[in-house]
């Protein structure tokens, strides 16, 4: 019998679905239209490319360790305490501004259903009253979290899997042609490359899985095959819910603020534009979900390290990281409220893709070193066998 407290394979597996499917497939598609039309969905085909390589260096560094750091115990290990340090202290702060920026998108999205969640002040007490109440589940434990988190995950794949399943008989092969749509006076080169930003955001955050692997049953085995399970899943339903947008929509999508709602609407009226409204407040309440559970564990592995004091990853009773899970949410909450959703995001997604690039060199670091190991080991075993004979 696994320990309880820890993730099994599935529950890793719908922490990292909630970690990436958040506010951005649901209106992304209307920008990705209007930057290069219907080819927006090779462009999407790109960047699950590029996102799924960059996926597969985290897989397989983590296949060599099973402690809490991800991307900094990688580049401690394969670059030496002085960059890991920087890797990791700014994963924690990075993982702060993502979480801030998110926060303030779930009360935007309130604000679609409920108009007064715009206003400053109520806006204020949404975000605060969302993070302070997860660091409270998150201090509850692990269990806690991990059926919250399970709850949500499976909460917001229900709308989008009701989107494709009913949109594939709505689509019209005309919308598809002309397939590459720029905008007057940009080139082809040049909408690709601006889509492709755009379009990559959707797919951050699975880097964030291997931060926690303390609190998952075997990461060493499960890390790696729940990272390459969960990008196949979202890759399937971001290509799906883009083709099915483009199908449905054709010009009508370009720009379109809530796309993914005005295709539903047009498929069965307003009860389409109601259930991927309820689908976009749960998704984004459930990446603040993941947010709030993978945060912390940076500061928990910088403690360990003993690069910051040893009792920020001091456990509760109930095997939570509580003063790790307070340091974060107060730190979060003075971003949340002090910054913009654009502003953080943009901040975020910038610090994100560079995070990715230690990583990526780091496993060419540490297969150069196991060669070494193994040439060692030959020449040795060889020189044995000679002086025996």
């Amino acid at each position: 019998m696994g320990d309880s407290k820890k993730l099994g394979f599935w529950s890793i597996v719908l922490l990292g679905i909630n970690a990436i499917i958040g506010s951005g497939i649901f209106g992304l598609p209307g920008e990705a239209y209007k930057m290069i039309g219907p080819a927006s969905i090779i462009v999407l085909v790109f960047c699950m490319i590029l996102a799924v390589s960059i996926a597969l260096c985290f897989a397989e560094a983590g296949s060599w360790f099973d402690e809490n750091g991800g991307p900094y115990l990688y580049a401690k290990e394969a670059f030496g305490e002085f960059i890991g340090f920087e890797v990791g202290f700014m994963k924690w702060a990075i993982g702060m501004i993502a979480w801030a920026a998110m926060a303030n998108f779930f009360a935007i999205t309130i604000s679609t259903v409920w108009p007064q969640a715009a206003d400053p002040f109520t806006k204020n007490i949404i975000i605060g009253v969302v993070i302070i109440v997860l660091g409270i589940v998150n201090i509850m434990g692990v269990q806690a979290s991990k059926v919250l988190n399970d709850i949500i995950t499976i909460g917001k794949l229900v709308p989008l899997i009701f989107f494709i399943v009913i949109g594939i008989f709505f689509i019209k092969g005309s919308n598809f042609t002309p397939f590459v749509i720029v905008p007057k006076g940009e080139g082809t080169t040049t909408a690709f490359v601006a889509a492709s930003i755009s379009l990559f955001y959707a797919f951050t955050g699975f880097e964030s899985l291997a931060v926690a692997a303390k609190d998952m049953h075997n990461p060493k085995e499960n890390v790696p095959k729940a990272l390459i399970t969960v990008m196949a899943i979202v890759s399937i339903v971001y290509i799906f819910v883009l083709a099915i947008s483009v199908g449905i929509l054709g010009p009508q999508l370009s720009g379109a603020a809530t796309p993914v709602a005005d295709a539903a609407k047009s498929m069965i009226g307003n009860v389409g534009v109601y259930i991927i409204t309820i689908g976009t407040v749960v998704s984004v309440g459930g990446i603040n979900i993941a947010a709030s559970f993978l945060t912390p564990r940076s500061g928990v592995a910088l403690a360990e390290q003993g690069l910051v004091p040893k009792c920020i990853a001091k456990n509760n009773k109930k095997g939570a990281p509580y003063i790790a899970i307070i340091i974060t949410v107060i730190g979060t909450l003075l971003i949340a409220w002090s910054g913009s959703f654009k502003f953080l995001l943009q901040i975020s997604v910038i610090s994100r893709f560079i995070q990715y690039i230690p990583t990526c060199i780091a496993v060419l670091v540490f297969r150069k070193n196991i060669l070494i190991k193994k040439l060692s080991l030959e020449y040795q075993e060889e020189h044995l066998f000679l002086y025996l004979q």
